[in-house]
């Protein structure tokens, strides 16, 4: 499909760059299968589903993957920022780098130091081979735990550039851009869908009969970057690494051979369940690489329901909403959040859809 199919126009105050306080008062649209639209909040998210329904979520935890630093080669050296992507062994990260056409295989890499009095570098890397997508793989002197901890007191919370463009990263961040359930470490962005979520919530929830079921996808750099071709069969969608445990993968075919709705918070669980999914419908046992690209025409095997914040316009997520509860029914969607004031992006509010295809 051409990819300008997928543009809206959307103000520039729409865009949220703080979260709604308590958390799960944003606001909340909620997309029938029907295409009919109504205006919710997501305190009433346990209403808005029935008992023996399920929800997923992607525990993973953000990691500080912005690192700030210098290029050294000879006695020249040069400004660079990294975003660590997806990690390729004990000692290796593959990354974004800017400027990075610069950058060569066998180049010293210098972070968290000044350049000047701390040459050495607080964390130091040599640069690998690039890869397809323009990804450099970094080759750390540090590994396992210690690369671990090092990343953790060096690096800075990766806020997309939306949010970085407008303002600067914070303490408050570090908190904000966050689930209150992340336990896997490896993420460099947040399921942003899962922000919603606080204690009181999660008791509503279980008071209703409604089920807890977690995944775990590591969110890259690449949910980032733009979508730069006309055709989405030219798009090259970034691998990241994901698992679902054979206990998940049992309770939620369990769900459906009950009559309950598999609810997935956030495209990540979606795009991570769905890759877990064989053709009739039944929910595996999963770990590795997904780089699943979900556009329309694409028949859904595993989720029934799909929590999700607004994306951006020309998006893959945004294409994947389409897919989702249909073309026309999420730019109709857009258009009525746009118009009633809701924020878009990782800080905004949040969207219930119904599948359009739904049994």
């Amino acid at each position: 499909m051409r990819v300008d199919l997928f543009d809206f126009d959307l103000p520039e105050e729409r865009i949220a760059l703080r979260p709604a306080v308590p958390r799960d008062s944003a606001r909340m649209l909620r997309v029938d299968a029907d295409g009919a639209l109504a205006d919710f909040a997501v305190t009433d998210l346990a209403d808005l589903l029935e008992p023996g329904d399920a929800l997923v979520f992607n525990d993973t935890k953000v990691i500080p993957a912005q690192l700030e630093g210098f290029r050294v080669r000879d006695d020249n050296q040069q400004r660079i920022s990294a975003t660590l992507h997806m990690r390729s062994g004990p000692d290796r990260w593959k990354a974004f780098v800017r400027p990075g056409k610069r950058i060569k295989q066998g180049d010293r890499l210098h972070f968290g130091g000044d350049g000047v009095t701390c040459l050495s570098g607080v964390l130091d890397a040599t640069a690998g081979t690039r890869g397809e997508g323009g990804e450099l793989e970094l080759i750390f002197d540090l590994s396992g735990p210690a690369l671990d901890e090092a990343i953790m007191s060096t690096g800075h919370i990766p806020l997309p550039p939306y949010i970085a463009s407008k303002r600067g990263e914070d303490d408050q961040d570090r908190k904000d851009y966050q689930t209150i359930y992340a336990r896997e470490d490896g993420a460099v962005a947040a399921p942003t869908a899962g922000l919603h979520f606080t204690p009181e919530l999660f008791a509503r929830l279980d008071a209703r009969g409604i089920s807890r079921h977690f995944v775990t996808l590591h969110v890259g750099a690449g949910t980032f970057l733009p979508v730069k071709v006309d055709d989405t069969t030219q798009h090259l969608m970034h691998s990241e690494i994901g698992h679902v445990s054979a206990e998940t993968a049992t309770a939620l075919n369990a769900v459906h051979v009950r009559g309950g709705r598999v609810v997935s918070v956030g495209t990540t669980s979606l795009r991570l369940l769905e890759s877990a999914t064989s053709e009739d419908g039944t929910v595996q046992e999963w770990s590795g690489p997904t780089d699943i690209f979900i556009t329309p025409g694409y028949r859904f095997r595993a989720v029934d329901v799909l929590m999700t914040n607004f994306h951006l316009p020309r998006s893959t997520l945004f294409m994947l909403v389409s897919a989702f509860s249909g073309f026309e029914t999420m730019h109709a969607a857009y258009r009525h959040a746009i118009d009633n004031n809701y924020r878009f992006y990782s800080y905004g509010d949040a969207s219930l859809l119904f599948r359009q295809d739904a049994p």
